[in-house]
């Protein structure tokens, strides 16, 4: 083999291996077609002598500023505190209004997600083959670029698109199921990503195993007869932190009553009949269904449903009672 480096896996050591060798102005091959492809395109075409970013089959990306136009504007009114306050919000409805348009109305997202593609992408760029999933939109995450630096960089020629499936690797690069080959010195592999829940961690109460991916979520953090143990579980419509933040706090509300109450011990626990399970995440993404069997389930009402919904999640841990009739405080005896 001829390669340079093969960077097998794109995480944050992955990225900067691919970053190093980019340097020496090789012909860079990124194999996936995700948030981490297209976030690698742009940072390494400056150096390298091309990069391609091949992909089995196409997402939806679509581009926005990375400096918002309306913080800009508040900025010259308001304290940054209101502005951060008010764009938070604007961001979240306008997130939110997507996503439901494109539940309801997909065909109607398609054609905006592609007319803003005929405006950055080269005259006669085939759109149908490298831009068109599929599925339908959010059926899978929208992937953004700012700025639509992708763009920029396939309209300048630095940057291309294969869409095909790979045959082997050869020694000058990869050859693809077409019977083209693919000429690469760097290889990226930013596709493959596998979940792992709870960092691998082996959870048991008193000594006993708990099976995790038969027990349900309590308001997505914590896990059915498992005292005093919670973790954050993310959107996947829409930023992943805003739960996260939203979990913590949360989580300081049920410390604060605890303490207050002086229990030492909470634990959810489904004691109605007439909830029943489904899949934690109603998601069809590939490295969500390669890990579904691994992952808790959720219930079919509140609090073991785990809902997709920003406003709805703020109104109910902000703002909600701590306690309800799943969740079991107490005050045992310390053990050994």
């Amino acid at each position: 083999m001829t390669w340079d480096l093969c960077v097998l896996g794109a995480g944050p050591g992955g990225y900067a291996a691919a970053m190093r060798a980019h340097d020496l102005g090789k012909r860079v091959v990124i194999v996936g077609s995700g948030a981490t492809a297209v976030t690698l395109v742009p940072a390494m075409v400056d150096k390298a002598k091309h990069v391609t970013m091949l992909q089995r089959s196409p997402s939806y990306i679509t581009s926005l500023p990375s400096v918002d136009p309306v913080a800009k504007q508040l900025h010259r009114v308001l304290p940054d505190r209101a502005v951060s306050s008010i764009v938070r919000w604007k961001n979240v409805l306008v997130q939110l209004g997507i996503f439901q348009l494109s539940r309801r109305r997909p065909e109607v997202v398609k054609r905006l997600l592609r007319k803003m593609l005929e405006r950055q992408l080269p005259a006669g760029f085939d759109i149908d083959r490298h831009f068109t999933p599929r599925y339908d939109p959010w059926d899978q995450r929208l992937c953004l670029v700012p700025d639509g630096d992708l763009f920029k960089a396939l309209r300048k020629g630095q940057a291309s698109i294969v869409t095909d499936h790979i045959d082997t690797f050869t020694e000058t690069g990869i050859r693809l199921r077409s019977g083209e080959e693919l000429a690469a010195d760097i290889i990226v592999t930013a596709t493959g990503l596998r979940l792992l829940m709870l960092g691998g961690i082996r959870l048991g109460v008193d000594g006993t195993p708990v099976p995790v991916p038969e027990r349900k979520t309590y308001k997505g953090m914590m896990l059915e007869g498992v005292p005093n143990f919670a973790f954050a579980i993310g959107y996947t419509n829409a930023s992943w932190t805003l739960k996260a933040d939203l979990t913590g706090e949360y989580l300081c509300r049920l410390l604060r009553h605890m303490d207050a109450h002086g229990y030492r011990q909470c634990v959810p626990r489904n004691d109605d009949p007439a909830v029943t399970e489904r899949p934690l995440l109603d998601f069809s993404a590939g490295y969500i269904q390669r890990s579904i069997d691994q992952l808790p389930r959720q219930g079919s009402k509140a609090p073991w449903r785990l809902w997709m919904n920003y406003p709805a999640d703020v109104l109910a841990m902000r703002f909600g009672s701590i306690t309800d009739s799943a969740m079991k405080f107490s005050n045992p005896e310390p053990t050994a």
